[in-house]
């Protein structure tokens, strides 16, 4: 049975904990104002470009463009983003599961499945369990920037028209709010763009273009594809901030129940501690009376 001490020590050490998860909270909700700024800089810009990509792609080059062909499909990649520290809940675990339905899924079909992971966790998950990884980048979401976006997509473009993999497909958490995020599965290769006659916000509109159309086009698909790694990397960066600060919230709340429920045990045992030395002393007291009779 514990002790007094024992009780009073286990107290010290929750509110230790809930001290630091509280200041970890406040670290995660200063860092996601940050990255929600970033993000919600971001996505206009991507929406954008697709939809001027929409607006300018034509059936031959659909048919011509090494990043719109439509090849068969023998090698799959997945590029799978988590981060490279725990403690925001089920963040990582979900991509991983959600890459992993996937990935099997492929193989049952008889395709070649590869890996390029991004963050630690995803990384060391799928090393263990050998599968097959053209590469890594870990450390990138301590100093996020654009010429680490940079670096991804160049790595992943050249593999893909050097013809290693004929589909690219990128598992990552979107974000939605501080206490919700999407896990995704989106292809980003071969792009997947609507036709010129669909619904767009620009398929209405005439321009004249200088230089020509397919100039343009060919100069601008390669910037959607960085852009769109770059968009990709700002949503689980802000995923894992809204993950870490509702996972250390929650830590924080579970340590103030906890101690109250420790200061509530460790009363009960002093006041029967109390009662039990009451009774001992008037035990003693009625045994000296007896005695001097």
């Amino acid at each position: 049975m514990a002790t007094l001490r024992d009780i009073r020590n286990r107290i010290k050490g929750v509110q230790s904990t809930q001290k630091i998860t509280k200041a970890m909270k406040m670290v995660a909700a200063a860092k996601l104002r940050r990255a929600q700024d970033n993000i919600i800089n971001a996505r206009p810009y991507a929406k954008k470009i697709s939809g001027i990509l929409s607006n300018l792609v034509t059936e031959e080059q659909r048919a011509g463009n090494t990043f719109l062909l439509q090849r068969p499909v023998k090698n799959v990649l997945y590029v799978v983003i988590t981060s490279d520290r725990g403690l925001c809940g089920t963040f990582n675990t979900n991509i991983i599961k959600e890459a992993q339905r996937n990935i099997e899924a492929d193989k049952q079909s008889g395709l070649t499945v590869q890996l390029f992971c991004i963050g630690k966790k995803g990384t060391e998950y799928f090393t263990k369990r050998k599968y097959s990884l053209i590469g890594s980048k870990i450390g990138i979401f301590h100093k996020l920037t654009f010429d680490s976006a940079l670096s991804v997509a160049n790595t992943i473009i050249s593999g893909y028209q050097s013809e290693e993999y004929d589909l690219v497909k990128i598992v990552y958490n979107e974000f939605r709010s501080v206490v919700s995020q999407k896990v995704v599965c989106a292809q980003y290769l071969p792009v997947p763009l609507e036709n010129s006659t669909g619904k767009t916000e620009l398929a209405d509109t005439n321009y004249i273009y200088e230089k020509d159309q397919a100039s343009i086009f060919e100069y601008t698909l390669p910037k959607h594809l960085r852009a769109h790694m770059w968009k990709v990397l700002l949503e689980s960066n802000a995923s894992e901030f809204g993950a870490q600060m509702t996972a250390m919230d929650n830590a924080t709340t579970n340590a103030g129940e906890l101690i109250k429920s420790l200061n509530i045990k460790y009363n009960k045992e002093r006041q029967a501690s109390i009662t039990t030395e009451i009774l001992e002393i008037v035990s003693g007291a009625n045994a000296l009376k007896e005695s001097k009779k």
